[in-house]
């Protein structure tokens, strides 16, 4: 079993479904969170998962903010990052120390509508597709080197909660899919 600590900021509706997944090859140790009002500590207390909510206000630079994370980190003996609407930028201090370990989900076809508003750019573009796409974190916002793609097709007629929905089922589905893919030692992705 892989020991992952789950990043969110807001709802965690993406982390309920990692937890809620059959035949997991991982484990999720620990969710994190950066807001005191994030729903998704309700949910990790509902499903039994530890959490924990660090204030970045709480110190004096972001570096000192991931030190103390790290050293949470290697409390639960975490061997991967998984981003589920974590609204903050990773920096070197846990790049360094999980290098090629933190992995995102984003609401749209990378590189399509980076950054933290994608989905209502997605809307307001009008275009006819839009995507999800699973990827390794780097030092730039939504550029790491990609795990999963795919394509959505966007109905002209949906309004911006409704396309919302829509790319929030796919990531459900596929997210914790692509990480048993990833995890399963036997394969190489």
């Amino acid at each position: 079993m892989v020991k992952i600590a789950v990043f969110a900021s807001g709802n965690g509706s993406n982390f309920e479904k990692l937890v809620q997944a059959k035949d997991k090859n991982y484990s999720i140790e620990l969710l994190i969170v950066d807001q005191e009002d994030a729903f998704a500590l309700d949910r990790a207390k509902n499903l039994g998962i530890r959490s924990k909510f660090i204030n970045p206000k709480n110190f004096t630079s972001k570096s000192e903010y991931e030190k103390n994370i790290f050293s949470i980190l290697k409390e639960y003996s975490i061997e991967y990052i998984v981003l589920a609407g974590y609204m903050r930028i990773i920096s070197s201090e846990l790049l360094r120390n999980f290098e090629k370990k933190i992995i995102n989900i984003h609401p749209s076809y990378l590189p399509e509508f980076p950054g933290r508003d994608s989905i209502g750019d997605v809307f307001r573009s009008k275009n006819s597709q839009t995507g999800i796409t699973i990827h390794y974190v780097d030092e730039g916002i939504d550029t790491g080197e990609i795990i999963y793609q795919e394509r959505i097709d966007i109905n002209p007629l949906w309004n911006k909660e409704e396309l919302t929905n829509k790319i929030h089922e796919r990531e459900h589905i596929v997210y914790p899919e692509v990480l048993k893919s990833l995890f399963d030692r036997s394969i190489n992705i």
